[in-house]
């Protein structure tokens, strides 16, 4: 969130824009009913929500959903990670785009210290949650430490996934030239320590995952920009003043939340759910190339309020 933007007077939302924890879990439902079974928390930073712990408890043991996930930028994972791995929290991504206290403060936007970032890595490992790492590449800015990151992981036995710069929302000053193609740190990386090509987890699952010949753990690719994978996308997200987006370039999302505040039924809210989602035609990766060739830009929601 640069801080040029989000300063100290820029108006945040306030407590009754936002979805109560009931509100939440009602809604969470909803999606379990049409079938859903992997739930992530993210944000902007889900840890600054109090409740959190029990949400996740909500949903793993209430809801029983099978995979409860969380991002988060680390900064109070330290002090959080027991008390998330009791929740029932499956696993986490963290964010760590550097590991040069000047580059990761200033792509952070302030000046956060990434040492910080990474006790709170280890206190998650201690905890027994698994770790991945997320690296969102900028050429001329961190990608001269992929090598450096890729062996930091390789050393701890951690996934990291390398994530293209996106031009999500409108203040990240994204530019083409910035992203470095997937194929590209793949390359890199592969002539440092060998790689082979490794299966898809599961269908729709977004990260390219590659093997290290010598055993010594994965990463993963989201190369959204030069490799788009709309035609198998199958995320939907919740907004946390209850807007459901089918697409992380979505121009509006579609206000759930009131729907629920007028007193919908669950049956009611289920079925709108489903025709939201069986009505969406995005496919903006696919015709990002067009449409900026045309010199067609729109307003997007910014990364910080609809989550990766």
């Amino acid at each position: 969130m640069p801080k040029e933007v989000f300063g100290p007077g820029y108006a945040f939302l306030k407590d009754p824009q936002l979805m109560s924890l009931d509100e939440l879990v009602r809604i969470a439902r909803a999606f379990v009913g049409l079938g859903v079974e992997k739930i992530r928390l993210t944000g902007g930073e889900p840890l600054l929500r109090a409740d959190v712990p029990e949400l996740i408890r909500v949903l793993k043991h209430d809801l029983r959903v099978p995979d409860v996930a969380l991002t988060t930028n680390g900064w109070m994972l330290e002090k959080l990670a027991s008390t998330l791995c009791e929740a029932g929290l499956d696993r986490v991504n963290v964010s760590v785009d550097s590991l040069d206290e000047a580059t990761a403060g200033r792509m952070n936007g302030l000046g956060f210290s990434v040492a910080r970032v990474l006790k709170g890595v280890d206190a998650a490992l201690a905890a027994g949650l698994p770790v991945k790492i997320n690296m969102v590449v900028q050429r001329g800015v961190n990608d001269g430490e992929i090598l450096s990151l890729a062996g930091y992981c390789r050393e701890r036995g951690l996934t990291l996934r390398f994530i293209e710069f996106m031009d999500v929302g409108n203040t990240n000053a994204w530019q083409r030239a910035q992203v470095v193609p997937a194929k590209e740190i793949v390359a890199r990386i592969g002539a440092m320590w060998p790689l082979e090509p490794a299966e898809p987890a599961y269908r729709g699952e977004v990260a390219a995952r590659y093997r290290y010949t010598d055993g010594c753990g994965e990463i993963g690719l989201i190369g959204s920009v030069t490799e788009p994978f709309c035609k198998d996308c199958n995320r939907a997200r919740l907004s946390a003043d209850g807007k459901i987006y089918t697409c992380l370039f979505a121009a509006t999302g579609y206000d759930v939340l009131a729907l629920v505040r007028a007193g919908a039924n669950d049956l009611s809210l289920e079925q709108h759910l489903a025709n939201l989602w069986q009505g969406r035609k995005d496919r903006y990766s696919d015709e990002r190339t067009e449409l900026l060739a045309r010199g067609h830009d729109r307003s997007k929601p910014e990364m910080s309020y609809i989550g990766g």
